[in-house]
């Protein structure tokens, strides 16, 4: 058994069918392979991170679950339900909602405004009051003060706030995060790590982590997968990966691989 199907085996574990489940996910942009064959599974309740360099296709993969950019081959399964040939609304109604690299709030609007548009979705805009729901999202966030400032005047950590808390309005059950620490200062990074350790912790709440921060990347996650040109080259615990050779070839032992190890 390879190394990945022995942790995926683990992760199945007692209930058989995993929360994620993405099975030989491929993606061709001309004569370019972007994503060889993914294959991987989260569990329910798990904080699993994407590593690799740029270019390693991560953004892409997350594109593909999400239904930004539709496969060429292979199955993507929230919770034994193929996702693939979805469009992201009806992706992010079955429960998986991602946020961005780039912040993409709604100019013209107030903080709450941005998160009132998100209770929308048809998968909470039935069961709960939208106002109550946006404030109390804003509350966990951080950002109920700034509810009625309009987003033009927010820091650049605030707005990586309201990017979780709109995705976090559409009440999902799995959340990808990609590079929340982008662009921000130490002073900032710590606050935003605390905030996803207590989601993930608190609500129960399944992450999927893409980042270039390797200190914080390891210290939030139990499980990494690592991918260099496109391809899943290993899957392990932080300790495993900052030592399996293949990574530290392709990425960690380019950059910050021996203060991540340390």
């Amino acid at each position: 058994m390879s190394e990945t199907a022995a942790v995926d085996a683990q992760v199945r574990g007692a209930a058989g069918v995993p929360l994620l489940a993405v099975d030989g996910v491929r993606k061709r942009f001309g004569g370019l392979t972007a994503v060889k064959g993914a294959s991987f599974t989260l569990a329910a309740g798990e904080i699993v991170g994407i590593l690799g360099p740029n270019g390693a296709g991560k953004t892409t993969l997350f594109n593909l679950l999400t239904g930004f950019i539709a496969p060429d081959a292979g199955s993507v399964k929230l919770d034994g339900h193929e996702l693939k040939g979805l469009a992201p609304y009806r992706i992010v109604n079955r429960g998986l909602a991602r946020t961005f690299q780039l912040t993409r709030p709604f100019l013209g609007m107030s903080v709450l405004e941005n998160v009132l548009v998100a209770c929308l979705a048809p998968r909470v805009r039935h069961r709960m009051a939208s106002e109550e729901h946006a404030r109390r999202i804003l509350d966990q966030v951080g950002l109920r003060e700034k509810a009625a400032s309009p987003v033009e005047v927010l820091p650049y950590g605030d707005l990586r706030r309201l990017e979780i808390a709109r995705a976090l309005a559409t009440d999902p059950r799995l959340l990808l995060l990609d590079e929340p620490f982008a662009g921000l200062g130490s002073s900032e990074i710590e606050p935003l790590a605390n905030l996803i350790k207590r989601l993930h912790r608190e609500e129960n709440l399944t992450i999927l982590i893409i980042e270039h921060k390797l200190r914080e990347f390891m210290a939030l996650v139990s499980r990494v997968i690592a991918m260099d040109f496109g391809e899943i080259i290993a899957v392990g615990t932080p300790a495993e990966i900052v030592r399996h050779p293949r990574v530290i070839e392709a990425y960690i032992g380019r950059t910050e691989g021996d203060g991540a190890a340390a």
